[in-house]
């Protein structure tokens, strides 16, 4: 049904920056909320960003300045930027939208970050 595809993690130095990305097909997109939660080596699942239908966006505290959530709608994409990379940030990022109740999620991509 719904599927999700982040793109973008990378190796990074800290202070440095990377932009990850998520085409969502076999949805209507403009609709939905979309997510980034990033889960790090033997930690749980967290909230990154959000961004509603309208475009309102919420952040972790942990990353509010560093951290920019955006959508297009025409590409049927969400966007994280991601600027001044800290060690802690490391984790595998996963970008999802809850379609019907059911939250459904991508394959994620790695993100090191790491000097």
């Amino acid at each position: 049904q719904v599927q999700l595809v982040e793109s973008g993690g990378g190796l990074v130095q800290p202070g440095g920056s990377l932009r990850l990305s998520c085409a969502a097909s076999r949805i209507t997109f403009s609709i939905y909320a979309m997510h980034w939660y990033r889960q790090a080596p033997g930690k749980q699942r967290d909230l990154v960003a959000a961004i509603s239908s309208g475009g309102t966006t919420t952040y972790a505290d942990s990353v509010k300045g560093r951290f920019t959530i955006s959508r297009d709608n025409a590409k049927n994409t969400v966007y994280l930027q991601m600027n001044s990379l800290k060690p802690e940030d490391t984790a595998v990022y996963y970008c999802s939208a809850r379609v019907a109740a059911i939250n459904y999620w991508g394959q994620g991509t790695e993100v090191t970050v790491s000097s």
